[in-house]
């Protein structure tokens, strides 16, 4: 089986811990991070890995079928919707996991997801450390 393929947008808070645990697994290969402010912590660690980054997620997602999960920990409802309407447009309505039709793998992951395996990886409770995001 060949390397998870990862997407990460959001690197702050949520982001940083959930990219450190990304770059230890040798199953995972992170094609990227986004985030809107490029000095976080999350995005100097992509770069000490040689990972691209971007302050535009669109970027990140517009790689396809390269991407097998892409991870949202902005918490932003705005990310959340560019995302579906990303799926909608790219005519697949049908199914929430579809990026286009050329690519039905790709898996958009919510925070919450995240948040659940990163707190089964420690073993308790983690919690976002941010309340809503704007991404504009």
């Amino acid at each position: 089986m060949q390397a998870f393929r990862i997407v990460v947008i959001g690197a702050g808070d949520t982001g940083t811990p959930l990219l450190q645990q990304l770059f230890n697994a040798p199953f995972v290969q992170v094609l990227g991070v986004a985030d809107l402010n490029l000095e976080l912590p999350g995005i100097a660690l992509a770069r000490q890995h040689q990972v691209p980054v971007t302050d535009n997620f669109m970027e990140l997602v517009s790689l396809g079928s390269q991407v097998d999960i892409i991870i949202d920990v902005t918490g932003a409802t705005k990310v959340r919707e560019q995302l579906r309407q990303y799926m909608v447009d790219s005519r697949n309505a049908h199914t929430v996991i579809m990026l286009d039709s050329r690519n039905a793998h790709t898996v958009i992951m919510h925070e919450q997801i995240a948040l659940l395996m990163m707190s089964l990886s420690a073993g308790k409770l983690v919690d976002s450390k941010h309340g809503l995001q704007q991404y504009a």
